[in-house]
């Protein structure tokens, strides 16, 4: 019989109003985008950082809407808004970004990106068709890197994996991580090749794992999470035995990626299909490398699968 992956501890509770302001903790506030969908829940999380007196920033401005614009600008209170800082450079979380910027001459502060083919249309994970382009940010963070505004401090932690520029945020001295895409409550975080990456993604995990002083995560989409790590590890040990279970489809015949989707996921929401299909690919690209599984030739969709004997 075919290993099956533990059902996960998802929390799906999450009180708000769309493009109304709540807040979470002392001078932060999130605005949730209307941008619901199966890959973004009820929709994306800004976070306005800030006392609102003088200079406030903004974190992961969301998509392209008018009234999200509206809500983050009114919701600095008349403030200058000081920094537009992102997680990472999905659509979701930054198609925003150039008319805030326009707005408020804030400069951009992020990992940055390089296209893999600048200027070609891609489909991403979510079926969604867009235009690859790089990103360089005005203020570039690197693992480690400080970034300061008025009531707030910024310790960046590169966490590669759902994307290959993501950014966790400390924020300094009050036990608060926002987590971007990394970990939410609500959902495991899509991993896709070719930017999606699990194992850089599970070492990020176990990098966040280590975090014993991190109390609560604000993550980009979902509520808030309590107790972070304990999500953290069955997160962890939700990918080592959705592992196991494809070594076991490779075992009994689903030699393909295509047969293996089917198997581990049962009863597939048909929008989700590429997205679970992309990420039987990551996990097949984790075992090949570490030498439990072999491809003849590049992989594919369709390319046969063997398990390597011990």
């Amino acid at each position: 019989m075919t290993t099956t992956a533990p059902e996960l501890p998802f929390r799906s509770e999450m009180v708000f109003e769309y493009d109304q302001p709540s807040e979470m903790a002392p001078g932060i506030l999130r605005i949730v985008a209307n941008n619901p969908s199966p890959f973004t829940y009820k929709g994306t999380n800004t976070y306005i950082l800030g006392s609102g007196q003088g200079t406030v920033a903004v974190l992961d401005p969301g998509p392209n809407d008018d009234a999200h614009l509206a809500a983050i600008l009114a919701a600095g209170g008349g403030a200058r808004v000081s920094h537009i800082i992102l997680t990472h450079t999905h659509h979701d979380h930054f198609d925003l970004v150039p008319r805030l910027q326009s707005v408020t001459g804030a400069p951009t502060a992020g990992f940055g990106r390089k296209a893999r083919a600048s200027g070609q249309r891609r489909t991403d994970a979510h079926g969604g068709e867009y235009v690859d382009q790089d990103f360089v940010p005005d203020m570039v963070l690197a693992d480690g890197a400080e970034l300061s505004g008025e009531g707030w401090r910024l310790r960046a932690l590169h966490t590669p994996g759902h994307a290959p520029d993501h950014l966790c945020f400390e924020v300094a001295g009050t036990g608060i991580l926002f987590s971007g895409d990394h970990v939410m409550a609500w959902n495991t975080s899509v991993v896709a090749p070719p930017e999606g990456n699990m194992r850089a993604y599970m070492r990020g995990l176990e990098r966040l794992q280590e975090r014993a002083a991190d109390r609560v995560y604000f993550p980009g989409h979902g509520g808030r999470l309590e107790q972070p790590q304990r999500l953290v590890r069955a997160y962890l040990m939700h990918r080592k035995m959705r592992e196991a279970a494809i070594l076991d489809c490779i075992r009994n015949g689903q030699t393909t990626i295509t047969r293996i989707v089917p198997v581990v996921y049962r009863g597939l929401d048909a929008r989700l299909a590429r997205a679970a299909s992309l990420s039987v690919q990551a996990h097949v690209e984790h075992l090949i490398e570490r030498g439990f599984v072999s491809c003849q030739g590049a992989l594919s969709q369709d390319r046969e699968l063997s398990v390597v004997s011990a």
